[in-house]
């Protein structure tokens, strides 16, 4: 394993324990949501970039003419070819080393990745590298600045500032570590390795068990889609999404 590698998926059932297992529709239909309003409609080569099993793949096929899917874990690679067979092609490897050749892809997402990266600032400059001029990158950002984290600072219940820049490093969820972003740390990444930023959703809003337990996810789910607009200026939901491009030459 690459020390580079926060965290290793292999022999774990990722879909199975975490997502069928667990009361997180809300969740996936919020990611589906966001997925659908940021990427292009049609493109020629794309990659799921820490795709795992495919979860969204379903969002993402009638898109693309070709696509991959990539990640470190050969068993949560073997489950999508498993599910989906020729319709895609998958590739292991470090999200830090792509096996990708420059300017190959056409589009790329990466949704709940960045919670595992160490060194953000290059997985950043690896997607650039892949992505054709042109080319849309739609990234989903763990956010260190939600609302319960500022009362949890602000109660003295946590000692990560959510106020301010630094990467925050959750080694009570993961001895491996469990990273959390500043949107404006992260923005200035993107700008600084090239990408031009078209448009940000704020998403997953409603990720608490009290709301789902209130409103059911069907409601939740509805809430949420005017939401993601709505929000995106504070940035303060669990997870950011953007839409990226790399510019043309």
């Amino acid at each position: 394993m690459s020390e580079k590698v926060v965290s290793d998926y292999n022999g774990y059932d990722y879909k199975k324990i975490f997502w069928e297992e667990a009361d997180r529709e809300y969740e996936d239909q919020a990611d589906r949501m966001a997925i659908r309003k940021l990427l292009p409609k049609r493109m020629e080569k794309f990659a799921d970039i820490g795709g795992g099993y495919g979860r969204l793949a379903a969002e993402y096929l009638k898109r693309a003419h070709k696509v991959y899917i990539f990640d470190y874990s050969k068993t949560e690679l073997q489950q999508a070819k498993e599910i989906y067979g020729d319709k895609i092609e998958t590739k292991v490897g470090d999200i830090y080393k792509l096996p990708f050749k420059d300017n190959e892809l056409d589009g790329l997402m990466m949704v709940r990745v960045t919670h595992h990266l160490k060194y953000m600032n290059k997985a950043m400059s690896e997607l650039y590298r892949v992505l054709k001029p042109g080319g849309v990158a739609v990234i989903e950002v763990a956010n260190k600045r939600t609302l319960p984290k500022m009362a949890r600072f602000v109660t003295g219940r946590s000692k990560v500032n959510p106020f301010d820049k630094k990467v925050a490093n959750y080694k009570e969820i993961s001895a491996n570590g469990f990273y959390n972003y500043h949107p404006k740390y992260v923005e200035e990444i993107f700008d600084k390795v090239g990408f031009t930023t078209e448009k940000v959703l704020s998403v997953s809003n409603f990720r608490n068990k009290g709301l789902k337990k209130i409103f059911k996810t069907n409601n939740l789910v509805k809430m949420e889609d005017k939401a993601q607009s709505v929000l995106a200026p504070i940035r303060f939901a669990p997870s950011i999404y953007y839409k990226l491009r790399k510019p043309e030459k």
